[in-house]
Order: C-alpha cells, then structure tokens, then sequence
C-alpha cells in the first residue's frame, strides 16, 4: 500500500480500478487484424434512432454553453411516459451513476446492502467503495431447472437483517441475462419492510416480451420504497453519451436530487434521449432484430455442444466448458472480441452480445475454430 493509498477511505483502499480492456484500435494494431468484430460491450446492433443523432447534431452548436441543470424537456418526458410528476424522475449520467447517488444517498459504514450472486458488477463497486456491508446472496445453481444462475429471492430475503437499507435486483441480470416471474417478484417486493429501499435496475427492460415485463409504473404506485433505474444505453442505442435515469415516489427523488450534481449530463445527451423516445419505430426494429438475433445465436452455441444461459437481453452467457481465458484469447486471434466474466468467478463463461446475422455467424465460425483447435 502506498503513502496516499493509506488516506484513501477504507473501501476505496480495497478496489481496483476497473479495466475495460483494450481499444478496438489497438487489438487491431496487435493482431494485424483490420476489422475486428466487437461482441463484448451489449451495445445495440442497429445503433441509435436516425432522430436521436439529429438531435445531437443540432445541440452540437452549444457545445461552449453549460447544459440545461434540470434536463426539464427530458424530464417531462419521462414522467408522461411512466404515468408520474416530474418531480419523481432523477437523470443521471448512465444509470451507473443514478445508482451511485442512491447508494450515496442512503448507505453508510454501518448499513447493509443485499444483491445477488452475480449480479451487475457495479452493485459491489458501489457498495465497497461506500464502506457498506455486502449481503451477498447465493443465485440459483447452475442445474436449476428454470433459472440456472439467475437471482433466487428466497435467498435474497434470508439474506436482509437489520443493517440492510437497499436491495439491488437487476431484472433481467447481467452478465446472465436471466429475469424473474413477475408475480414472484411483486410479492417478493411487498414483502420488504418500507424503510428497506428496492433498486429495480430495469437496464435491459424493453428488449423483455411483454408478456413478461412488470409493469413497474403501477407498482411505483403500491411500493413506496421501490425505486426503478432505465438507461438509454442498450436498447436507445445511446451508450456513447452517458444517459440514465430513476423513477421513484417524490420524497426519494428530492433526496436523490440534493446530491445530483448540476451539471451531470452535457448537453447532447439529454437531447437525443428525447428523440429516440419518440421513434418507436426504432424501438420496434431494435425488439425485433434482437429476438431474431438472441434465437440464432443461441441455437448456433447449442449446436457446438455448448449450454447457454436462458437470456432476455441482447447478449448471451456460454458455458465453455473449460476455462474461458483460453478461449477468449483464441477468438481474439481471429478478430472477435467477446466478454470474459472471471471478475465474477464464472471462469467458464463468455458473454456474446447479440449482433447481425452476419456479425453472429462469424463469431460461431471463430468459436467453433477455436474450439476445435482446443480439442486437437
């Protein structure tokens, strides 16, 4: 430990920084490869809404001028979109960083927070760096019928005590993909004491049939204590720009806002959001393509003898079999770049992001390549 490391605060002191792997441009540079395929991010195939990019665009001229604090247009939006007053909404920069300003918000040293085995990896970032508790929940074994690693809420409930302030659910869950019976999560909601708050983090929601999404607007009105995170980044196509929000009752978003600094959001951000709300023929393509895409490229992995974890995202889990670092390497040999999950002791796994048809059958042609060669 360093001198200025010993100042850090003792939650801080524990983390690493967080490696998000090298530029395209510079595994391109290594390999001598000149189109690598990027299957590793869950970013949205088809890219954001021709109408969001036009928006930014115009707000482009305004670059020199601070944003619009309040992000009011958006905002409103929000709000008519989710059935509630404006006052209830919180915008943030991703939805990362709404769920930091609710763990900032409500925890301290001396509370708890629950959250599911592998769940999002920002949930125990978040919560170390705090200096919370981490009240880890054991997932569903990979053998469960239904549900292999998805988040059990029996547990979860076993797992609160009376240091706990907030639940952490990812519905559905990355890096699994996995999601939950509405009905089961509803009662498993009204069951939480008011005073412990639920994170519904929502940030793959709309690529869900609609046969299995909540309606979280109408439980946002049963369940004080619930609070829902959506982002812009996956289905909206707009990653890049950093763009999330929170939907809560008005007394949590008050405290919410005191802390949400100013000027978290720039001023294209904001803009194309809006925009991409409004094409919903967008939205349609992106449900779409990625049902189509989803099918196609878990058949493809079943068909190379690999199990794959049932997904209502836009990215799929594969059990490799073997440790994945091997195979990951392998397929960056042959220009695909793919996630490894060791960071959350599934050393087995890789997540593909569900890409084109063409971008999925070459990522099958290198998998199956590679394993082959493992094989030999």
């Amino acid at each position: 430990m360093n001198h200025f490391e010993k100042l850090a605060l003792p939650g801080i002191q524990g983390l690493t920084p967080y490696h998000p792997g090298k530029p395209i441009e510079e595994l391109e540079r290594q390999y001598g490869i000149t189109n690598f395929l990027n299957l590793a991010s869950n970013e949205n195939q088809l890219g954001p809404s021709p109408k969001a990019l036009a928006a930014a665009q115009v707000e482009l001229s305004n670059i020199s001028c601070y944003p619009e604090g309040s992000c009011h247009k958006l905002v409103e939006a929000l709000a008519t979109k989710h059935g509630v007053h404006a006052c209830q909404i919180t915008v943030g920069n991703g939805s990362n960083e709404v769920l930091e300003i609710i763990a900032r918000s409500f925890l301290s040293s001396c509370d708890g927070a629950v959250y599911s085995e592998f769940a999002f990896a920002a949930y125990p970032m978040i919560i170390q760096a705090i200096g919370a508790k981490h009240q880890v929940a054991a997932a569903f074994p990979k053998n469960h019928h239904t549900m292999p690693y998805g988040h059990d809420l029996n547990a979860l409930a076993r797992n609160i005590t009376t240091a706990t302030k907030l639940i952490f659910i990812a519905n559905p869950n990355n890096p699994t993909g996995t999601w939950l019976d509405v009905d089961a999560l509803e009662m498993f909601i009204k069951s939480v004491h008011e005073d412990i708050l639920i994170v519904l983090d929502e940030a793959y929601y709309e690529y869900m049939p609609d046969d299995l999404k909540p309606n979280t607007d109408q439980w946002l009105q049963r369940y004080s204590n619930l609070i829902v995170t959506r982002t812009f980044s996956k289905m909206y196509g707009l990653a890049g720009l950093r763009i999330g929000y929170a939907v809560s009752n008005a007394e949590i978003a008050d405290i919410l806002n005191r802390i949400r600094q100013p000027f978290n959001t720039n001023n294209l951000a904001p803009a194309a959001a809006l925009a991409a709300l409004d094409d919903l023929t967008h939205i349609d393509r992106g449900v779409k393509a990625n049902a189509i895409g989803l099918n196609l490229l878990a058949d493809g992995l079943k068909q190379l003898g690999l199990q794959v974890i049932p997904s209502m995202g836009n990215f799929i889990t594969v059990d490799i079999g073997c440790p994945a670092a091997s195979i990951y390497d392998g397929l960056l040999r042959e220009g695909v770049l793919v996630r490894l999950l060791s960071n959350y002791n599934l050393h087995q796994h890789l997540r593909i992001t569900v890409g084109s048809r063409d971008q999925i059958h070459r990522c099958l042609i290198a998998l199956e390549k590679v394993l082959l060669n493992r094989r030999k």
